[in-house]
This record gives structure tokens, C-alpha cells and sequence, in this order.
């Protein structure tokens, strides 16, 4: 049922290297002037739907929208027919019947899928258990603006340091390799990065002039890093696992050690909300070599360039 020229954003690798490029470049345009773009004048509805828990997504979603000239339609899929079993197929073409874009956080990648794969309108995967591209977008943009410019990324080493096997690791897997950058994951033998991921990040490095690694040592995975991201060590539905993860994940903390490893400089990113003395100490989230609070505000930014531009394809 898909249109063939629709557009989704489901995981990284959906866009090209240029097609990245052309949003993050869009996306600190936005910073400069909020209002550069407003595609959704009228105002046009989009919807953004809730199976999890959000500030961040929540926010910056429903202002960029708004920004964008457009209606925020935000949906709790538990107070939804979603929530009380509706075939997402069903869903999806009903909201594609009324509005302009579908922005979904939801739990597993395949529902996204089914939701793009019945859409004619633009779907944006807004957090997965799999993929997190939309916060991605949002770091490469708050890096480049820091580094002065897009062009600043191609040829960084980007680490990042936790649970390899979540949805930040995998994202960042692909979004930076689009971006040329050299990524490293470092993560303990547990809990590695989805291996299919891995290999599609090394097909794109390779093309892009950066490179993959993934290592069960901390040390190498920092040692000289430009950029140091980390996250929760528990991801939602994940809690009751914490004692023993907490076990394992101590050696992977992101502490003052850390930033002498680096590369003099070094940036650190996290898409919050963050522990201090859990996956990272307060003086680094606090401290000068922090980019975390620009890394949030560009959620804003980067998810406008995004829907910018899937409406003007």
C-alpha cells in the first residue's frame, strides 16, 4: 500500500550520507532562525504517539511541529485503540487519511515497519528498542555546531561507551558512519552491538572514509576519542535487571580517567536522562567538556530539519 516516493525514517542508514549532511545543515539553520521553514502552515496535524515514556521526544517534538506551522497531535497509545489491540495496519491507514506525518515511540522495530509499510504519509521512528535515529541527528548537529560547522565531523572518532546492545549503540553504529566519522563501541562481552548492525556500519565506513570497531575494553574504545557518548545503563523495561548490570557496566563509566584517555577536548554527549555516578560522573555531565545541554536543545532542531525535509521530498 506504500506510496513508492514516500519517505520514512525508520533507522540511520534510511537517509544517504549527502541526504544527512543536507538535514544536519538544516538543522543549525534552525538554531539561528526557528521559523527558516514552516511546512506545515495551515496548520497540518501530525501525529506523535506515546508507548513510552518522554520529556525530550515529547517537547521538542510538539514545539518543533508547532514551529513548523503545523498541529501536534499527540496520542497515549494506552488511551488509544492501539493500546486495546487495534491492528497497526488499521491504525496507520486511518492516520494517513488525516495527517501529515506519523511520529512514533514505540517498543519494537517491527511495528514501526508495519506502521511505514501501511503509510503514505512520512513515518519517524521517535525511539525503538532497536534504533534511536532521531537522537542521532540530534548529537551529530550539536557536535558540528561545537566543532564549527557539518564539515567538522568527517574524520572524528566517535566512542561510545555502555550498553552496546541498545538503541543508541546501533544508532550510533550507522550515524556515524554516514557521517565518515570513526566509531567505536565499548561494551562488555554481554552486551555487544547487534552483529547485522555492525556490519551494515562497516559497509557504510568503508564508503564514507571512516571505520568501525567494537571492543570489550574501555581503555582502547577512549583512548584519543574526539567525542565521548555513554547512556542509562538500564533502559526502559530493563529496571529489574539494575544490581546486575550495575555489576558489569562499572567498568564502562564515563569519569574524570576517561577524559584523560581522550583526545585533549574530548566532548561528551548523552541523550538523558542521566545517573551521575552511574554511567557517568557529575563532574564530566557538569563539567567544561560537556555538551549534553546543547545535545538536548538540538532534539528541536535536528527533528525539524528531519520533517522539513521529508515534507519537501
Amino acid at each position: 500500500m506504500t506510496d513508492s516516493a514516500v519517505r520514512h525514517f525508520l533507522r540511520d542508514d534510511d537517509i544517504t550520507a549527502a541526504e544527512q549532511r543536507e538535514i544536519l545543515e538544516l538543522a543549525l539553520a534552525f538554531r539561528q532562525d526557528r521559523h527558516l521553514h514552516q511546512p506545515f502552515a495551515g496548520p497540518q496535524a501530525v501525529a506523535v504517539i506515546f508507548d513510552k515514556p518522554s520529556t525530550r521526544t515529547r517537547v521538542s517534538f510538539s514545539t518543533g511541529i508547532a514551529e513548523l506551522g503545523g498541529y501536534p497531535l499527540v496520542i497515549d497509545s494506552a488511551t488509544s485503540q492501539l493500546g486495546r489491540g487495534e491492528p497497526v495496519a488499521d491504525t496507520a491507514r486511518v492516520l494517513e487519511s488525516m495527517v501529515s506525518a506519523i511520529v512514533w515511540r514505540t517498543f519494537g522495530q517491527h511495528l514501526i515497519e508495519e506502521m511505514a509499510a501501511h503509510s503514505r504519509k512520512p513515518v519517524v521512528n521517535a525511539l525503538t528498542d532497536s534504533f534511536h535515529p532521531c537522537q542521532i541527528l540530534a548529537d551529530l548537529a550539536a557536535v558540528a555546531d561545537a566543532r564549527g560547522g557539518v564539515d567538522a565531523l568527517a574524520g572524528l572518532t566517535l566512542t561510545y561507551v555502555g550498553d552496546g546492545a541498545n538503541n543508541m549503540a546501533h544508532s550510533y553504529l550507522l550515524g556515524g558512519a554516514l557521517a565518515g566519522m570513526h566509531v567505536r563501541v565499548g561494551a562488555p562481552a554481554d552486551y555487544q552491538p547487534d552483529e547485522r548492525i555492525v556490519l551494515d556500519a562497516k559497509r557504510i565506513a568503508a564508503e564514507q572514509g571512516g571505520s568501525v570497531t567494537v571492543t570489550t575494553d574501555h581503555d582502547d574504545a577512549v583512548a584519543g576519542a574526539d567525542v565521548i557518548a555513554t547512556d542509562t545503563w538500564v533502559s526502559m523495561g530493563d529496571e529489574e535487571q539494575y544490581q546486575v548490570r550495575a555489576g558489569v557496566f562499572g567498568a564502562f563509566q564515563v569519569d574524570a580517567r576517561t577524559l584523560e584517555l581522550a583526545h585533549p577536548g574530548a566532548q561528551v554527549l548523552h541523550c538523558l536522562p542521566a545517573y551521575r555516578g552511574k554511567e557517568i560522573t557529575a563532574e564530566v555531565i557538569d563539567g567544561p567538556q560537556s555538551i549534553v545541554w546543547l545535545e538536548a536543545e538540538y532534539r528541536l532542531h535536528a527533528q525539524k530539519a528531519l520533517l522539513t525535509w521529508l515534507a519537501t521530498r
